[in-house]
């Protein structure tokens, strides 16, 4: 038992006073005229902000906007940068979990894992974004660092490409090819009750509670509860999961002040998960993947995260042109698990593994001051903007690996064993049952940006630069002996946006991305051993076409980008040693295609190659993980004939890829098929909704990851055929 109240309890007597206040406004209801009722759609701000979320796009997929970092939330005609925000409506329609299930639809993100543990990780462009670096209303690390579940944000928002001048620099240094935000949940314009219960393949059950109330005499403040608790097994043999969550969202409206508070908290635990599989020396070729259903992970494996959060934001108009915003935001969380990570040494799939425990302990602080505003020099228009963010992580950690006492398994036959006893003869850092300080990451950044409006507004240029300070100080295992480094770097954003008509823009961008350098290590014969590195500047070019009539949307981008890459050169000074250049063409569309009819997808060319790396057998390789092709096609039908219901289908296509620089090990294309239904029945006063939702349905087996951390490249199995139901009961 935690310190803080386990969510569960919270979510069984939130779910008894929720279904004691539901009876009672039933009741009261009976006596009022009939009404024809619809399938609910919830309209709030998203936070202390007079923008509020950006409408929704026709057919209620995406958004007509999104968040562009401190520019705040822009319409997409009008954004020089490639934004998609996938609306809750979405998230409940697909029955996404977590963030990795709802970026799923997105033609230019894929899915992976964080290395050496169940961490999603996210490819977008051909560059790795942590869960670790997803941002929670603008600041970033607030919310679990593993695994996200759905219920803690109203909406998904990816804005593709570098934007180390829009949100500043990422704490694990990702954001290459992107970054993610979640928008928070706010009470709406009226009452909201939903209950929502389900099953996953008859093996895990799951109950969810969400309500929204306004209160005052012009429903200036707002309270949105969320609780949330699944358990049971998954689709793979033996796998069990357990997650339960609470959160409370509040906000004020009022004339000239705007706040929003947020506090919430995550228990996810795992147990005999299935692992990773890397592949050691003897492998020669990508083994066939096994049963999308076998599991060879250990018995005594397990994965325990707990997490609490809580953030505070304001927004003050000191006049019509001029607006401040304050926010701040902390995480406190608690990890602790133990892995047996499978590492095969054959084509036949002959494995060993090891005993890895590890605690962690994460402390996160971070904010935000800014303010915009705008004025006119004669016919030019100005948005400017300043910001100041602030970000800090204090990591505790302790480790044991036994790698001197292995055992013998195989992928496609796996032996179990019990879970091994440590003798003294692991590698130990620190200590499990008290974990260390092990690092202390701190970010500083100033901003400043304007944006140009000219020719009556049909030309809109953005200029901006972030200043950004990097500070890591790292302390030794066991040792504690402390190494720190500081860096400094200016990074310049320009940015234009052309209307031709009020459906088509063109876009062009230049941005760059900020990674800290680090210290190079001192003992491992480097001729420039202990010294400290410049930042990593990643710099990406971008042009692009956006077109919109009513009912569709359309989005053509091509882009370059360039990432330094880390290695020793000749002269054995470690640095920067090549480049990886991503260079790729986006095709997106979403809306309606008919009445009945809704599209959401596209297609994704990357050319992702190793360049200038000083080993021939190198250049002009492909980097780890990236597939050239990928595309998501999603369509789903509202039957006429039948009212109320709504049919699905999504088409995910991945091409090869290769597991190693070298490019010896390639791993298959793949593509899977979703499908899903859904189903509104008007029951008295409540909407009831039924979901059903088939993943994988062929269940194929398939690699459906390469890597997931920058230079490895271990294979995750996609999941097999999973059957989803859920009924969602909405009361009025």
């Amino acid at each position: 038992m935690p310190l803080y109240l386990k969510p569960l309890t919270l979510s069984i007597a939130l779910v008894l006073s929720g279904v004691s206040n539901l009876v009672i406004a039933a009741e009261e209801s009976e006596n009022e005229s009939a009404v024809e009722l619809e399938s609910l759609t919830v309209t709030a701000s998203a936070d202390a902000s007079a923008e509020g979320l950006s409408p929704a796009f026709e057919g209620g997929q995406v958004a007509e906007g999104g968040r562009a970092g401190i520019l705040g939330t822009r319409d997409h005609l009008e954004t020089p940068f490639s934004i998609t925000s996938y609306t809750n409506d979405f998230i409940q329609d697909r029955q996404a979990q977590s963030v990795g299930d709802v970026l799923k639809a997105d033609p230019g993100v894929r899915v992976a894992r964080g290395f050496g543990n169940f961490q999603e990780s996210y490819f977008i462009r051909g560059f790795i974004l942590g869960s670790d670096d997803i941002a929670y209303n603008g600041l970033y690390s607030l919310l679990p660092r593993q695994y996200i579940a759905t219920e803690l944000f109203e909406r998904v928002e990816v804005l593709r490409g570098a934007s180390a001048f829009l949100t500043g620099a990422t704490p694990s240094g990702g954001g290459i090819g992107g970054t993610i935000n979640l928008l928070p949940k706010r009470a709406p314009n009226y009452p909201l009750t939903r209950l929502t219960v389900g099953t996953e393949h008859g093996e895990q059950g799951q109950v969810a509670l969400d309500v929204g109330r306004r209160f005052g005499e012009e429903e200036q403040f707002g309270v949105r509860v969320n609780t949330a608790y699944r358990d049971g097994g998954t689709s793979i043999d033996d796998e069990k999961t357990s997650l339960s969550l609470f959160s409370v969202g509040l906000d004020y409206r009022g004339d000239k002040l705007r706040l929003s508070a947020d506090l919430g908290t995550q228990d996810n635990e795992l147990e005999e998960t299935r692992t990773n599989v890397t592949l050691l020396d003897g492998v020669s070729k990508v083994p066939s993947a096994p049963d999308s259903d076998s599991n060879w992970a250990q018995p005594w494996s397990y994965s325990d995260e707990d997490d609490i959060f809580g953030t505070f934001r304001a927004e003050y108009d000191f006049n019509q042109n001029i607006t401040g915003w304050a926010a701040y935001g902390l995480r406190r969380s608690n990890e602790a698990n133990s892995l047996a990570n499978i590492r095969v040494s054959s084509n036949d799939g002959d494995a060993n593994v090891y005993r890895f425990d590890n605690a962690r302990e994460d402390r996160v602080d971070t904010g935000e001051l800014g303010i915009r505003g705008q004025f006119n020099t004669g016919s030019v228009g100005h948005e400017w903007v300043m910001s100041y963010s602030y970000f800090m992580q204090e990591t505790k950690n302790g480790y044991v690996f036994d790698f001197s006492d292995q055992f013998s398994t195989n992928l496609y036959s796996p032996t179990s064993y019990d879970q091994p006893a440590f003798d003294g003869n692991e590698f130990v850092g620190n200590s499990l049952a008290n974990p260390r300080l092990n690092s202390v990451t701190k970010l500083n950044s100033f901003a400043l940006g304007d944006t140009l409006s000219l020719f009556d507004e049909s030309l809109l240029l953005t200029l901006g630069a972030r200043l950004q300070t990097l500070k890591v100080e790292n302390i030794a295992y066991n040792t504690f002996e402390k190494d720190s480094f500081t860096e400094r770097e200016l990074t310049p954003s320009i940015g234009a946006v052309y209307r031709f008509t009020d459906q088509i823009s063109i876009y062009a961008n230049y941005i760059e991305n900020l990674e800290a350098g680090g210290e190079v290590p001192v003992g491992l014969g480097y001729e420039n051993g202990g010294e400290a590195l410049d930042p990593f500047v990643s710099e990406q070019h971008e042009i692009g076409l956006k077109y919109e009539t009513e009912n569709m949307g359309y989005g053509l981008a091509y882009f370059t980008t360039d990432r330094p890459r880390e290695g020793v050169n000749q002269n054995n000074v470690y640095g920067v040693n090549g480049e990886d250049q991503h260079q790729g063409v986006e095709l997106t569309f979403y809306g309606k295609a008919t009445d009945d009819i809704k599209l959401l997808g596209g297609v994704t060319w990357l050319d992702a190659m190793q360049k200038d790396t000083g080993d021939a057998s190198l250049d002009g390789n492909d980097v780890i993980g990236v597939a050239e092709w990928q595309a998501t096609v999603g369509a789903e039908w509202e039957v006429p004939q039948f009212d109320g219901l709504a049919l699905d289908s999504r088409v995910i296509y991945t091409g090869s890829r290769y597991a190693d620089a070298a490019n010896t090990l390639k791993v298959d294309d793949w593509t899977t098929v979703d499908i899903g239904a859904r189903y509104i029945v008007a029951l008295g006063n409540q909407d009831l909704t039924l979901r059903a939702r088939v993943h994988n349905l062929f269940d194929r087996d398939y690699w459906s990851s390469v890597g997931g951390f920058p230079g490895n490249g271990y294979l995750v199995l996609g999941a097999p055929r999973t059957v989803s139901l859920t009924a969602t009961v909405d009361f009025y």
